[in-house]
């Protein structure tokens, strides 16, 4: 065990099981000596999570509902009153209805629309809002993007436009958390097997092209992006903010 984290308290949103990037990043904190606590979405996440919380040696495990307003404020209370203080926040969130991604973007529908919004890049205005009570000068906040914000990706339709605006959003953040000392940046991660993943048509397509497309010529491993994320929630990058730092094997150098 390493000590880039020790005595840090790193909240980690959006875990749902073992393939999430969130997983990855939950144990490269842990291993570098922070408690790690954990959120799920609703009761269907719960026992994989829990069986991960295990995992990370029992760690503290709170339901939070992103779209509730309620939710999140009970969340943040709760962890002020067990834990104090958080060090870092990776939020680790982002949605779109099926028929949104599986349809063409010009059919996106109004309600979809504002769903991809408020869930992939509101909420994280929302938590950080919360999490500024909580948070002394060097805290960090990461959440995590996909190059779909900068070019097309067929297919990737209406989250792409959500990644964008989350992205932007981690810009304005950066101006104003950086007047007390915090820093928020994202990780633009290249394509990996998640459950959200599948919802993407095309995407087996996609990973094969970026494993013969990346100057590395492989595909990016979640311990990779796990380890990518140390630096932002570490000192180790105590100059940089409101930057997007992509972990995708080069790919995007790419013409």
């Amino acid at each position: 065990m390493g000590n880039l984290l020790e005595n840090k308290n790193i909240l980690i949103m959006g875990l749902r099981n073992k393939w999430s990037i969130a997983w990855g990043i939950a144990k490269a904190a842990q291993r570098e000596g922070a408690k790690v606590l954990l959120t799920y979405q609703g009761e269907r996440e719960y026992p994989g999570v829990k069986a991960l919380a295990v995992d990370l040696g029992y760690a503290p495990v709170y339901r939070c509902d992103i779209s509730s307003d309620r939710e999140i404020d009970r969340l943040f209370t709760d962890i002020k009153k067990e834990t104090g203080n958080l060090h870092g926040l990776v939020h680790s969130i982002a949605h779109a209805k099926r028929e949104d991604i599986q349809n063409s973007f010009i059919n996106t529908s109004r309600d979809g629309f504002a769903h991809a919004m408020n869930i992939s890049a509101y909420s994280l205005l929302a938590v950080s809002r919360k999490a500024l009570g909580m948070m002394d000068k060097g805290a960090s906040i990461v959440t995590l993007t996909y190059m779909g914000a900068e070019r097309v990706f067929p297919g990737y339709n209406v989250m792409g436009v959500a990644k964008a605006a989350l992205e932007s959003t981690v810009r304005y953040l950066a101006y104003e958390l950086g007047g007390y000392g915090i820093r928020i940046n994202a990780l633009s991660a290249g394509p990996i097997k998640t459950i959200s993943a599948k919802a993407i048509k095309d995407f087996n397509n996609i990973i094969e092209n970026f494993g013969k497309k990346a100057p590395l010529r492989k595909l990016i491993k979640q311990e990779e992006l796990g380890n990518a994320a140390l630096y932002f929630l570490s000192s180790l990058s105590a100059g940089t903010t409101g930057e997007v730092m992509h972990v995708d094997c080069g790919y995007n150098i790419m013409g």
